[in-house]
């Protein structure tokens, strides 16, 4: 999944893209206003993590934007503002949650889940299509009886492709939801991925349609 982090402060955001990389999700990291508002009109994220004192414009500017032009975004405000008042604006602008600095990181994952949830595939945390099943949370998936642990981007991989069943993504479409900007990307490094999940829970998890992409079978 990929996520628009809006932060100004360097040592905090790159302490958060380094971790939310490490979850295997997509980042793609902003210091202002502006740079969220261009970066959110030509990407389709996931999820934004926004601290309300980025500058040019703030973030409840931003935020006032992303509402105004119905932006379905799901935004997580992340920031040190934590009177009353302020959460209270946050949320009635349309923020989905509000996080008070200093945080823990697997708070900031669990609280990103729930969201990406509701948004999502309803109140299960585990990802499924009956015969795939994966967990967001362990990282853990399964397939007819064999189950095993999944490294960061072959979980991204497999998440992607389980959130939308029955739908062929492309290679472009891949590569979008399981790297960042600047992120290098080998020629082949989908189908490594897909091989290698393949042979950890089998080759029956993705099927390939060929000239096309790649897709999880619809539940039965």
């Amino acid at each position: 999944m990929r996520i628009l982090l809006v932060e100004d402060d360097r040592m905090i955001g790159a302490a958060v893209a380094h971790a939310l990389k490490d979850a295997a999700y997509a980042v793609d990291w902003v210091t202002d206003g502006e740079g969220a508002i261009a970066a959110a009109e030509v990407e389709p994220y996931d999820l934004a993590l926004l601290d309300l004192g980025v500058p040019k414009p703030d973030g409840i500017e931003v935020l006032r934007h992303f509402r105004k032009s119905r932006q379905q975004l799901p935004v997580i405000i992340v920031t040190a503002r934590d009177g009353i008042e302020d959460r209270i604006g946050g949320l009635d602008l349309g923020a989905d949650d509000y996080l008070v600095k200093p945080f823990e990181v697997r708070e900031l994952l669990a609280r990103m889940r729930a969201i990406l949830r509701r948004r999502g595939s309803g109140a299960s945390p585990i990802l499924s299509n009956g015969a795939v099943n994966l967990d967001p949370a362990t990282h853990e998936a399964s397939c007819e009886g064999t189950s095993c642990r999944l490294t960061a981007r072959e979980f991204a991989l497999l998440q992607a492709l389980l959130s939308r069943p029955g739908v062929i993504l492309s290679r472009d479409d891949l590569e979008r939801r399981i790297y960042g900007w600047n992120e290098e990307i080998e020629s082949n490094a989908v189908e490594f991925l897909i091989h290698a999940i393949r042979k950890k829970i089998g080759a029956s998890a993705i099927r390939n349609v060929r000239g096309v992409g790649w897709m999880v079978d619809r539940p039965s």
